[in-house]
């Protein structure tokens, strides 16, 4: 399988300038814009709205032109990736930033965001800004942003707040990783997310489709997806010429994976789509060939795809996680045939829902043996391979293949 096309996933840097539209059209459209930028920050904040589902459903109802669209998209998803580094930017200016409210709040970082992450010239920045403010705070943004502006750029007070984590990921990344590869994992998650375009129209990022390929799935074989949704993995093992069943636990999921396999022609006798829940499966033992297991985890490899995802996990929610994790792993192994192949993957970057979920393993099943993994740009992690944000421009991934034994003397055999 190929990815043949690969962009930005919106349209990450505004023009300062249009040609095909006159001046006073381009400061309605970047008023407009801002504005509703504000509404979906507004939402996030202090609604607990997620950005990737308030963004679209906001655009659908604006009126705004593609690259105005790709500006608001840039503007939420970076202004909520680089927030504490926004707020460290503005308070300095700030005689009692407590005291500011969720509106100001917003506008404030937005602005911020503008001037020290995306080149926007400052004129323009505050300028843009001050005018698509409500006028009962529009001098508030006025002078804050100038002073900001004036300050960049700027020594930062630590690599936590230049890099806008919270402190427990920072280190919880740096302990895993080693401080070079954790800060350039962070840093390159604070960029626009890029993706792929397959050759059969399907749009994912690159290390999914390693994954997938990782699978090793061929014409004959039997596949389950145990953990499908949206069905990128699921319907890139399909073109290999497999039999693939799709499952997810929840019907909206499953329902996805659906559209998608109907949206990408996939023929009913080679790719079925099932609601099941992974830990109590309805398949019996020893069904499939193979088995990808993409399990759930705390995302922290695809941070800049989530932007708000590091402000919504918590540290406890990784051990619940990996017990997760592990249940679903016996059941995979249970699932697949002896002599059959089993892949683990993860879109994350923490030992413990890497190395130590594969450390656990091999105490508890002894007789599963690890396969290769992918070479370069993976790196070694124990019996699998850890794949780093910063290597190829992807989200950070975990891969890790087993094989059941021939003949199988485990306790869940």
């Amino acid at each position: 399988m190929s990815a043949n096309r690969q962009s930005n996933s919106h349209d990450e840097r505004p023009r300062s300038h249009d040609a095909r539209r006159p001046a006073s059209l381009q400061s309605q459209a970047g008023v407009a814009a801002r504005q509703l930028a504000v509404d979906a920050l507004i939402r996030i904040d202090a609604d607990g709205a997620y950005a990737n589902l308030a963004v679209p459903a906001l655009l659908q109802r604006s009126d705004l032109e593609t690259r105005d669209r790709g500006f608001v998209t840039e503007l939420v998803y970076g202004t909520t990736r680089m927030q504490r580094a926004c707020d460290w930017l503005v308070d300095r200016f700030l005689p009692d930033p407590e005291r500011i409210d969720v509106t100001a709040r917003a506008w404030l970082r937005l602005g911020a965001f503008q001037l020290a992450f995306l080149d926007t010239p400052p004129h323009a920045a505050v300028g843009a800004t001050v005018e698509a403010a409500p006028r009962k705070i529009s001098g508030l943004c006025n002078a804050v942003l100038r002073k900001v502006a004036t300050s960049l750029p700027v020594e930062w007070p630590s690599d936590v707040v230049r890099l806008s984590q919270p402190d427990w990921i920072f280190e919880r990344l740096v302990a895993d990783l080693g401080h070079d590869d954790a800060l350039g994992a962070m840093d390159a998650m604070n960029r626009s997310a890029t993706s792929t375009t397959r050759d059969d129209g399907y749009v994912q990022d690159l290390a999914s489709q390693w994954v997938a390929e990782a699978v090793g799935a061929g014409p004959g074989d039997l596949v389950l997806d145990m953990c499908a949704a949206p069905g990128g993995k699921a319907t890139a093992i399909s073109s290999t010429g497999a039999r693939v069943v799709a499952s997810d636990m929840r019907e909206t999921r499953s329902g996805l994976v659906a559209e998608n396999a109907a949206r990408l022609g996939l023929p009913g006798d080679r790719f079925a789509v099932v609601t099941a829940d992974g830990t109590s499966s309805p398949f019996r033992p020893g069904t499939f060939d193979r088995v990808l297991l993409d399990a759930p985890c705390s995302g922290l490899g695809a941070l800049r795809r989530r932007p708000d995802a590091r402000w919504r996990i918590n540290p406890e929610d990784i051990g619940t996680l990996c017990a997760l994790q592990k249940e679903l792993l016996v059941s995979a192994l249970d699932l697949v045939k002896p002599g059959g192949e089993v892949t683990f993957s993860v879109c994350t970057l923490t030992r413990a829902e890497s190395v130590e979920i594969d450390e656990w393993l091999a105490e508890t099943r002894p007789e599963v043996v690890a396969l290769a993994s992918p070479g370069a740009p993976w790196i070694p992690a124990g019996r699998g391979a850890l794949l780093l944000p910063q290597a190829e421009g992807t989200d950070g991934m975990y891969i890790l293949r087993l094989r059941r034994p021939e003949s199988s003397t485990g306790a869940n055999s």
